[in-house]
C-alpha cells in the first residue's frame, strides 16, 4: 500500500500545470528491437534521492511501451513545437524534472509541447544500442505527421534534450538520415530532422575521455540543425561535451549558441536556485526568437 501510494504522489507532482491533449504510442504494432526487460515499468526514486532545489525527482525506470504526450498551450498558441526527451543516463527517465516541468515552461511561451518516454534501461547510448534513437526518430516523424491536426508548424518542430536526452537529440540532429527500422506506417516516409535542437548537459558528444575532439558516431555537417547548448563547467559528466559540440558546429559551418556556467553540477532541469545557471530557460527563450521560431 505504501507503495502505491508513492507512486500516485510521484505522479501528481509530475503532472504539468496544463493538461495533456493526447497520449498516443510511439509503436502501434510493438516496438521494434524489443529488449527484454528486467520488471515491468515503474517509479524507480530511491527514498534516499538527492533532491533538486528542494525537491524529489520522479525516475521511471523499466521503459518497454515508448509513448508521446501532447501538451498545447493554454492561450495563444504560436505554431512553435518541441520534442522534449528527459535524461536519466539512458537507465532511467527523470520525467518531471527534465520532462513535464519543460512542457510546463514551453507552454507558458506559446509553444506546444511533446513529451516523449523512450525506451530505458541501457538502451544507449548510440551505437551500443538503437533502440532508443529509433523512439526518437519515430517520434519526430509522428509529430510532423500529425501537425496539422495539431496545429504545428510542420518547419518549427525542434527538440530539447537533457543529458542523455540531450546525447539522443544530438544523435537525431547528425544521423537523421540513417534508416533504422522498417517503415510502420505513413508517417515513417516523412524526415526526422529537427528543425532546430536545445542541448542541456549532454553526455556521450567527444570522443573518448580527454580533449574536446568531435563523437565520430555523431558526424556533425551543415545540415545539422542550428544548436542552443547549456553546461556548466563543475558538471561530472563534463563540459567538454558542450565544448567539442560546439566546436564541430563552428567547423561544419552550423549556427549555434553555446552558455557556459562557473558552477552548477549536473541534472538541475529548469527548478531555479541562487545559481545563474539555473536560469537558462529565459536564454534559450531569446534565442527561439533570434532564430525566428517565436516572432
Amino acid at each position: 500500500m505504501r507503495s502505491i501510494c508513492f507512486l500516485i504522489v510521484a505522479l501528481l507532482m509530475a503532472a504539468p500545470a496544463t493538461a495533456a491533449e493526447l497520449s498516443i504510442p510511439l509503436w502501434p504494432h510493438g516496438a521494434p528491437d524489443a529488449m527484454p526487460m528486467a520488471g515491468p515499468e515503474a517509479v524507480v526514486t530511491p527514498p534516499t534521492d538527492r533532491p533538486v532545489a528542494g525537491r524529489p525527482v520522479l525516475r521511471i525506470g523499466n521503459v518497454s511501451s515508448p509513448t508521446l504526450t501532447l501538451y498545447q498551450p493554454k492561450g495563444a498558441a504560436s505554431g512553435a513545437a518541441v520534442i522534449v526527451f528527459p535524461g536519466g543516463s539512458y537507465k532511467i527517465l527523470a520525467f518531471d524534472l527534465n520532462g513535464t516541468e519543460a512542457c510546463d515552461w514551453l507552454n507558458s511561451i506559446s509553444v506546444a509541447c511533446i513529451l516523449v518516454k523512450y525506451r530505458v534501461p541501457d538502451t544507449g547510448p548510440y551505437p551500443k544500442s538503437k533502440v532508443a534513437l529509433e523512439d526518437g526518430e519515430r517520434a519526430v516523424r509522428l509529430v510532423r505527421a500529425h501537425a496539422a491536426d495539431w496545429h504545428i508548424d510542420a518547419k518549427r518542430i525542434g527538440v530539447l534534450g537533457f543529458s542523455a536526452g540531450a546525447h539522443l537529440s544530438v544523435a537525431l540532429g547528425t544521423l537523421f538520415n540513417t534508416r533504422l527500422y522498417d517503415p510502420v506506417d505513413a508517417a515513417d516516409r516523412l524526415s526526422c530532422r529537427p528543425d532546430f535542437m536545445m542541448i542541456i548537459y549532454p553526455g556521450w558528444l567527444r570522443a573518448g575521455a580527454d580533449g574536446v575532439a568531435e563523437n565520430p558516431d555523431l558526424p556533425v555537417t551543415a545540415d545539422t540543425p542550428t544548436s542552443f547548448i547549456v553546461q556548466a563547467e563543475n558538471d561530472p559528466v563534463h563540459v567538454e561535451n558542450s565544448v567539442a559540440y560546439f566546436l564541430a558546429l563552428k567547423k561544419a559551418g552550423v549556427p549555434a549558441e553555446m552558455h557556459l556556467y562557473a558552477e552548477g553540477g549536473h541534472g538541475y532541469g529548469l527548478r531555479p536556485t541562487a545559481l545563474p545557471v539555473t536560469h537558462w530557460p529565459k536564454e534559450a527563450e531569446t534565442w527561439l526568437h533570434t532564430i525566428g521560431v517565436l516572432p
